[in-house]
């Protein structure tokens, strides 16, 4: 049997596990990135790296030089060919070379690519896209991220930041956007921009059943507006139909570019089901250019969750 060693770089915690060939993960480990609590540089998180690969790998109970290749994906622009990460806004990885420190220390391949795009590939291998040519995977977190996979490969532009489809504007001159830019896709349909509209309509509506579930949990989350909804709020109701309105319109300006077998969409607010799907399908087929196509695009729940990272970040010597 095969192994691969995917390794997640996130803000608050790098995940490893060691991938058999059938995309299974075998052992896993978890390590905090930032522990100290101080801005994050590079050599340290390098060291957080190699120790979650050797702890992955001493539970799986083989050496790390037994794995045929580790992959990661990161924040950030990341130089698939170089091995370079070029520049990520909250990790200071300046022109890291992730690929030759790692390959160094441990003596075998190492793939690189953007965080999002080994999710997305996650996801194609073994996930809610597997046995498709052409997908899209967007997960709606606390800001959007996407994955395009045309003809079983991940699109990465000429330059290795293609596919920021949360940074397409849906709304001109709209909220701003942590980019710059103003009304992107993210803004309006990242589980922030919903916690956003959600503690808006709670200020206009003080009656509303929203702010009592507000006080009960001692938070706002992307489920409020949803729980509200479900007891009846007709505040909770309008906050959802805005949701989706938006949500829609980005997505339908996806396929339309894209025309994917799939669309996959993954993140906390997923878990509403058919709630959050049903108008949603019934929003996107009203809008997209192919309405009358005999094969449009099937809009579908990401199957993986936090582990497509991994499995796609094992899997890069594929993509």
């Amino acid at each position: 049997m095969a192994y691969y060693i995917g390794v997640d770089i996130g803000g608050t915690n790098t995940a490893c596990g060691v991938v058999n060939e059938n995309c299974e993960i075998v052992a896993r480990s978890k390590i905090k990135t930032n522990s100290s609590g101080n801005s994050l540089e590079y050599i340290d998180v390098l060291k957080v790296i190699k120790s979650a690969i050797t702890a992955a790998c001493e539970q799986a109970k083989i050496d790390v030089s037994d794995a045929e290749s580790i992959g990661v994906g990161s924040p950030g622009v990341c130089n698939s060919e170089s091995g370079i990460i070029e520049n990520c806004s909250n990790i200071a990885f300046d022109n890291s070379p992730i690929r030759d420190d790692l390959e160094k220390e441990f003596g075998i391949p190492v793939y690189l690519d953007n965080d999002a795009n080994a999710a997305a590939f996650g996801e194609f291998m073994s996930g809610a896209a597997n046995g498709t040519k052409n997908a899209v995977i967007i997960t709606l977190g606390t800001g959007v991220g996407a994955g395009i996979i045309i003809d079983g490969k991940i699109f990465r532009g000429s330059n290795y930041a293609g596919g920021e489809i949360g940074h397409t504007v849906i709304v001109v001159d709209g909220l701003p956007c942590g980019c710059g830019r103003r009304g992107c896709f993210e803004a309006y349909s990242s589980a922030t921009g919903l916690i956003k509209m959600t503690l808006i309509a709670a200020e206009k509506h003080p009656e509303s059943i929203i702010n009592r579930l507000i006080e009960q949990d001692g938070r706002c989350s992307a489920r409020t507006p949803y729980n509200a909804m479900k007891a009846g709020d007709p505040v909770g109701k309008a906050v959802t139909d805005n949701y989706v309105k938006y949500l829609a319109c980005g997505i339908t300006n996806v396929i339309n570019t894209f025309q994917p077998e799939v669309l996959c969409i993954g993140g906390g607010v997923c878990n509403e089901g058919d709630i959050l799907l049903k108008p949603l399908k019934e929003a996107v087929a009203k809008q997209i250019y192919s309405k009358n196509s005999r094969h449009n695009t099937e809009i579908v729940v990401c199957k993986l969750g936090n582990d497509a990272g991994i499995i796609g970040a094992a899997m890069l010597h594929k993509s």
